[in-house]
């Protein structure tokens, strides 16, 4: 299997147009932009908070699903053959902000107003890193973690940019991972493959409503994970670091705003589990530049709005991917990316 192709528009890089353009993020909405770019003849500078491109296709989803080579070829490409310039370990910012994953690996900071001053178009593919932990009780304990901090951990490790020392590890523990989406699933199969004990994943509906699918689920099954369906914890005990879960029998009522059935507890279900280590993996929110300066306007969810040409509040300030559709697939980041770029091209080119 060859290196993925992100400048799968052309071959070699055409004449210049003499336009220049950044990018924010080197995940994928963030490369399929830039290989789109390219290939109008822009030149096209990637800047990035972790230490080299590929964003989570690299550093969160394992590479059972996405081989680390694959994503390495194609940066390769974009950087050798078609001349995108990339800034490794530097974080965009709007003004001062809080820390977010990946950012132990910052060296350097810009602010996005020097982007937007120096560069004939920006684009924000900064993706979705702030993830959710539910306000349980013992959440605050030692041994509750982010799915998205574990398998970071893990990736980094693996590509050698963190020592293994600095990962969470799984071996010979007892392990629940909270959620049923691609992410909780990856959890718990890195969890096995790194040899706990024991796997249990806890999702509040059946294996019918897991949004990674029933196949991903039984093929879980298959490799020795306890799956628990219609459960949720509802308390974390411990004395200091986490000991047991107190977990709840879900049932199934009338149906939400969503259209799916309401999970509700079931009264006098409750059972424990004793756990080493409870992993959440119930989403994330999007991470664009944040703090003052640049006011790029947000929705409640905390996704940047955009209008038709994927334009931001922002004149000349584009987004795509993750951070405004909220967590998705690889490939509808992909084809996000590709959008915004053709939307940048035609803007800059003078259309609309």
């Amino acid at each position: 299997m060859s290196g993925m192709r992100f400048a799968f528009l052309c071959k070699s890089r055409p004449e210049p147009s003499g336009k220049k353009v950044a990018i924010v993020g080197a995940g994928p909405a963030g490369l399929s932009a830039a290989g789109y770019l390219v290939c109008q003849g822009h030149e096209v500078h990637v800047y990035d908070k972790l230490p080299e491109p590929g964003g989570l296709m690299l550093f969160g989803i394992p590479e059972f699903r996405i081989p680390i080579y694959r994503v390495r070829e194609g940066c390769g490409e974009l950087k050798d053959l078609f001349e995108v310039k990339f800034f490794p370990r530097t974080k965009v910012i709007c003004g001062e902000c809080g820390h977010e994953a990946g950012d132990e690996f910052v060296e350097k900071t810009v602010h996005i107003a020097e982007l937007k001053e120096n560069y004939d178009a920006v684009l924000i593919a900064t993706g979705a890193w702030e993830p959710w932990t539910p306000e349980l009780e013992g959440a605050e304990l030692q041994g509750v973690y982010p799915a998205l901090e574990y398998l970071f951990r893990i990736k980094s490790a693996k590509l050698g940019h963190m020592e293994w020392t600095d990962i969470i590890h799984p071996e010979s523990k007892k392990i629940l991972v909270v959620g049923a989406g691609h992410t909780a699933v990856d959890a718990a199969l890195e969890s096995v493959l790194l040899g706990a004990d024991e796997v249990y994943l806890s999702y509040r509906r059946s294996i019918k409503e897991a949004p990674a699918g029933p196949y991903e689920i039984h093929q879980l099954i298959q490799r020795g994970v306890k799956w628990l369906e219609k459960t949720m914890p509802v308390r974390i005990i411990g004395d200091g670091k986490v000991r047991a879960v107190e977990m709840v029998r879900m049932e199934l009522g009338e149906p939400d705003a969503s259209g799916r059935r309401r999970p509700v507890p079931v009264e006098g279900s409750e059972f424990r589990l004793e756990v080493d280590y409870v992993i959440f993996a119930v989403g994330q929110t999007p991470t664009p530049p944040a703090g003052e300066g640049v006011e790029i306007a947000r929705d409640k969810k905390g996704r940047v709005v955009v209008d038709e040409r994927h334009m931001t509040s922002v004149e000349g300030i584009f987004a795509a991917g993750d951070v405004v559709t909220g967590p998705s697939k690889v490939g509808q980041a992909v084809k996000d990316g590709l959008y915004a770029a053709r939307s940048m091209h035609m803007w800059m080119m003078g259309g609309e």
